[in-house]
């Protein structure tokens, strides 16, 4: 048994809202083109199929039989599609879902949130997976990534969580010892803490024009949570992601002493493959985190 080739499905698509509405102009607005498209897509369609499927009678668009008899066929097929679809959608909303992310930022700001998408999402399953690369493509098993770049990382769809700057920060007891933290420029009586290597404090210090300042002392840790809790335990004072210090200044453990923020051109994003970017599931837990971080950054 042979089978004829099917007409495109833009035409068809074209069709089935044109017969709908018995209207070119209306079934263009419905599917974002213009009219002439809509015309040049069911002239293609009806030489497919060698018939007529409208008449124009008193500037009025009338359906032939053969018009209307295909239309009744086709609204119930597309009818069929848009089910289908709505039906794997609803399956994506649930089940679980894996996301890879640096340490310091799963510790610092998701795990302790976690429990809040737990109460109002309880279907879909997290899972973290903390990483230190980020090479710009993800695993087989993960579904989602937090990477910190620029925001360019081909055949990923990248959405900027925040806007990102430095802050000082260091322990409340620091700011009552004997060396003062009045301005920038008494940085050069206390320890730097270093959150990766010393590139942050030498751009923070150049920014501010800040004097004295022995860049190359002190240590520096691979973690940006690991800065924190020296900072925290009085060790030094530390130049940090804003939203990774945030709870550690919220709860009183660490403190900023100083106005002065350093804007940075990299960023947190959130990842995810461009072909399952509308995946219900990815689609849910991407909108819960940037309500989350929104609400928390602004």
């Amino acid at each position: 048994m042979s089978f004829k080739r099917l007409p495109p499905l833009n035409a068809l698509r074209a069709f089935e809202a044109a017969a709908r509405h018995l209207s070119f102009t209306r079934a263009a607005e419905e599917l974002f083109v213009t009219q002439a498209a809509v015309s040049h897509q069911i002239k293609g369609l009806e030489e497919f199929l060698g018939m007529k499927l409208f008449l124009r009678k008193n500037r009025t668009l009338l359906l032939t039989e053969e018009g209307q008899s295909y239309f009744l066929e086709i609204k119930d097929i597309f009818l069929s599609l848009q089910e289908a679809t709505n039906r794997l959608l609803a399956m994506g909303a649930k089940g679980s879902i894996t996301i890879a992310l640096p340490p310091s930022f799963a510790v610092q700001w998701l795990v302790p949130k976690l429990s809040d998408f737990a109460e109002v999402q309880p279907d879909i399953d997290v899972r973290i997976k903390a990483v230190d690369s980020e090479d710009g493509f993800l695993t087989d098993d993960v579904d989602l990534a937090i990477y910190y770049g620029r925001g360019r990382w081909p055949g990923l769809v990248a959405e900027k969580l925040y806007t990102e700057y430095l802050i000082p920060v260091c322990s409340p007891g620091l700011l009552m010892g004997a060396k003062p933290l009045d301005t920038l420029d008494d940085l050069k009586h206390h320890m730097l803490l270093h959150d990766t290597s010393r590139e942050s404090w030498k751009g923070f210090i150049r920014q501010f024009n800040v004097l004295g300042v022995n860049v190359n002392q002190g240590p520096i840790f691979s973690h940006t949570m690991l800065a924190l809790q020296a900072a925290a335990l009085g060790q030094g004072i530390a130049l940090v992601d804003n939203a990774l210090a945030g709870p550690d200044i919220a709860m009183g453990r660490l403190v900023c002493p100083f106005e002065e923020r350093m804007v940075t051109k990299q960023a947190y994003y959130i990842v995810c493959r461009e072909a399952q970017a509308e995946l219900g599931r990815i689609q849910t837990f991407k909108n819960w985190v940037m309500t989350k971080v929104t609400v928390e950054t602004n």
